[in-house]
């Protein structure tokens, strides 16, 4: 794409948490632009028309997506309402984007990818974490076969902003999003399929709500949420924390282990009251292991694969994360993100991202959740229809 093809005209659903991603497309004259927004907080709407001008915007989906001078949709909702606009608009012959999760179950998952088969219009999941540096990294270490053929993988994410961004808004109801196994956890757990080629067959999960069901210092229901309700350095240890949800019923801490299809043992672990923030990945082959340390500027990821020994913190290779073109959201990952968007529905073919991975990552977070609330039973992820299956490996094409 050149500066000077015609801008992809956006519509936009939905202008909060992730907004960033709007305006990360809104580049006029280089690609793609913003000429619509629908939001029902009527401050939101008059945020947007100051940061898009001449956009139009309205307080309801629809009119953005009937509109003929929408090219397509960025569905940036939230989660439980991802299924029903990413299906109108495909209905609408728009292109869709619709932001991770892909929704909040497995049912509504598997309505969007069929609509978007019945159609034939594009659909593209936002699952950023496939663009950041140290996941890609890893990826290419494991193939070029530097730790053999993968075994079992390990990751570990502390959270350790999740009073503020997960306890104090829609995020800590169940209604809303199942549990944060799947709406925090979807990303991990698409990375973790996609380092080990393979997805989910069995889960078994523990968690529970061991610290933020506890605290008395809730707002009303209906109250918003305060100005300072995130501090970068504020707000711990979690006693302190004021004006929490109303309600909540979502863990705040959860171990899973997964059985995926080709044979790879995993486990995920997410805990929400730590004092650091960073997550952990550890792949193990029948080769050699790695380890990422930090995922951000001076990241690094290390290889033992050189002989047997003690523990020895000096790794037999270490290679340094890629510093991000353009650090604008994870990692530089969101740009990136928006970029193949924006190919893919000029261009289409196949695209990094994967409507079927990212319905995966749901399905195993939805059964990993109802294991843990079932006193650790172990359950089933289901498949998905071999139809769906071929049609998005083909970059959606029939």
């Amino acid at each position: 794409m050149t500066d000077a093809s015609p801008d992809l005209r956006l519509g936009v659903l939905g202008y909060g948490l992730r907004g960033s991603l709007a305006l990360l497309g809104h580049r006029p004259g280089h690609g793609s632009r913003v000429v619509a927004l629908a939001d029902p907080d009527p401050a939101v709407r008059a945020a947007s028309a100051t940061d898009f001008p001449g956009a139009r915007i309205s307080d309801g989906h629809k009119e953005v997506i009937e509109s003929p001078d929408v090219d397509a949709v960025l569905v940036l909702t939230p989660d439980h309402t991802h299924a029903e606009i990413a299906c109108a608009a495909l209905r609408a012959g728009k292109p869709v984007f619709v932001e991770k999760p892909l929704d909040i179950t497995v049912e509504r998952c598997d309505e969007v990818l069929r609509t978007a088969y019945e159609t034939g219009t594009r659909l593209y999941v936002g699952h950023n974490m496939r663009h950041m540096p140290v996941v890609r990294l890893m990826r290419d270490v494991i193939a070029r076969g530097e730790i053999g053929a993968v075994k079992t993988v390990w990751v570990r994410h502390f959270v350790g902003y999740g009073g503020d961004w997960y306890f104090k808004d829609w995020h800590a109801e169940r209604r809303y999003t199942t549990g944060l196994l799947l709406q925090k956890a979807a990303h991990d757990i698409d990375v973790l399929h996609w380092l080990a080629n393979g997805y989910a067959r069995q889960v078994q999960a523990l968690g529970d709500l061991m610290v933020y069901g506890e605290l008395p210092h809730r707002r009303a229901a209906g109250e918003p949420k305060t100005v300072d309700w995130y501090t970068e350095d504020g707000h711990w240890p979690p006693g302190t924390q004021r004006d929490l949800n109303p309600v909540i019923d979502v863990e705040d801490v959860s171990l899973v282990n997964m059985r995926l299809d080709n044979g790879v043992l995993a486990a995920y672990q997410q805990c929400h009251f730590t004092p650091d923030y960073w997550r952990n990945y550890t792949v193990i082959g029948d080769a050699g292991r790695l380890e990422n340390f930090g995922d951000g500027p001076g990241a690094v990821v290390k290889v033992w694969n050189s002989r047997r020994s003690g523990h020895r913190a000096e790794a037999d290779a270490a290679y340094p994360v890629p510093d991000a073109a353009d650090d604008a959201g994870h990692g530089g990952a969101d740009p990136l993100l928006i970029d193949e968007f924006v190919r893919f529905v000029r261009e289409g073919g196949r695209t990094d991202t994967s409507p079927v991975a990212a319905r995966m990552a749901v399905a195993a977070g939805v059964r990993a959740t109802e294991s843990l609330r079932d006193g650790g039973t172990p359950r089933t992820v289901p498949g998905l229809d071999a139809d769906l299956v071929a049609y998005f490996e083909r970059g959606q094409s029939r």
